[in-house]
């Protein structure tokens, strides 16, 4: 790459040049930006997806979930277990390794489940799949059995894999299905309590205390939540975590009767939203991920009550925290970076390699689901109108996106 080239790209730390990376950009036919207002960024890595495929590839597929990270300019994401079959045996991770080789646009690592079935009765063969695998999660349940789990911990340490949790008691949660707050409470809907979350959090801090196994936190919501991480952290626990864009700029009195706002865990209150924030600020919440789960149309028309949980989020991620956490100056874009790929990548020991994606961070436009790749649209950002476009995403030097 020329100076001359050099010259032409912004010249923040942002701006990621490394490794001959700006040389593969240019091989790969793209166009030379004369504008401070375009940025090429590290390839992003999300560590909490749902594509779904195998048994609900209605939902989702290898092949349009990971060009849905593509176009949000993620180059690596790391895929959850709840599928069909479950990934808690090597012959039925092979079910999901198939697609990801054959139909995979971008690095895909997924994971192993920690119980059969995920069903939080026995252990997953966990030996078997670790090779495989990026880590052990049952995400979408939490393991209720303290033993169990101190079980799959000591074993996930032997293996030298993360255990990422959801963390949910059972007990707690009363047939609730979004936030037990003042939206819950003025619409006659049944909420789900803060405790259901960090009840379970600082059971496993203490499980954690006990095995010394790396332990990664999924979709943190609460601020209790955050204030045992903090804990945890100070005291020299092996603890990571992770919160979602939802979490960071809405609260439940933005909620409306629409399937599009339920999520798991749930959109909870401003002081909770503020206290993610300060998390982010303080170094206490490690990275963001989307928990992108997409549902079928059908299966988010049925009203907060009665719809599935998730909404989908690639496409929107990095517009949404440019536009209300970078542009307002609450976050620096090279904070957000780190978040969104230097920190996950990181933790989970995934490597970047030549992946990047080029932004113009100052197009401006307005969240439309019906544009997205993903076969998901359900989104309680749709409508909203924010800056930061991915013109192209390149993985392993390959062009996988282009606007």
């Amino acid at each position: 790459m020329t100076k001359a080239m050099k010259a032409q790209f912004p010249s923040s730390d942002t701006v990621f040049f490394a490794n001959g990376i700006a040389d593969s950009f240019f091989a790969n036919g793209l166009s030379v930006f004369n504008s401070p207002r375009y940025a090429i960024l590290p390839g992003f890595c999300d560590v909490h997806v749902h594509f779904r495929e195998p048994g609900f590839s209605y939902k989702e597929t290898i092949a349009s979930g990971s060009l849905s990270a593509a176009r949000g300019g993620y180059s690596a994401v790391c895929t959850m277990p709840n599928l069909n079959p479950v990934p808690d045996t090597l012959d039925h991770l092979k079910a999901q390794l198939a697609p990801i080789q054959s139909d995979g646009r971008v690095h895909i690592y997924p994971y192993g489940a920690i119980t059969m079935g995920e069903k939080g009765e026995q252990l997953a063969c966990m030996r078997d799949m670790a090779p495989y695998v990026v880590g052990f999660s049952d995400d979408g349940r939490g393991v209720q059995d303290s033993e169990l789990m101190g079980r799959a911990m000591l074993l996930a340490k032997e293996l030298d894999k993360p255990i990422v949790a959801h963390c949910e008691d059972n007990s707690l949660l009363g047939g609730g299905y979004i936030h037990d707050g003042d939206y819950a409470k003025a619409h006659g809907h049944r909420g789900i309590c803060s405790e259901s979350e960090w009840g379970q959090v600082a059971r496993d801090l203490e499980l954690v205390r006990q095995t010394g196994v790396r332990y990664h936190v999924c979709h943190i919501s609460t601020k209790e939540t955050v204030d045992l991480i903090r804990a945890a952290k100070a005291q020299g626990l092996d603890v990571t975590c992770e919160t979602g864009p939802h979490y960071l700029v809405m609260d439940d009195s933005m909620l409306q009767e629409d399937g599009r706002f339920k999520m798991n865990p749930p959109i909870r209150s401003r002081a909770d939203r503020d206290a993610l924030v300060q998390g982010l600020l303080d170094g206490t919440i490690d990275m963001i991920a989307t928990d992108h789960a997409p549902h079928s149309a059908e299966e988010k028309s049925r009203g907060l009550e009665k719809s599935a949980f998730g909404v989908v989020g690639l496409e929107t991620a990095f517009p949404i925290l440019y536009t209300c956490l970078v542009k307002p100056g609450i976050l620096s874009l090279e904070r957000l970076v780190d978040l969104m790929c230097r920190n996950p990548r990181n933790r989970f020991r995934i490597p970047l390699g030549c992946d990047y994606s080029v932004w113009d961070l100052e197009a401006e436009s307005v969240i439309d689901p019906e544009t997205f790749l993903s076969m998901g649209r359900a989104t309680p950002f749709a409508g909203w109108q924010v800056r930061g476009k991915c013109m192209a995403t390149v993985c392993d030097g390959r062009l996988v996106y282009r606007a």
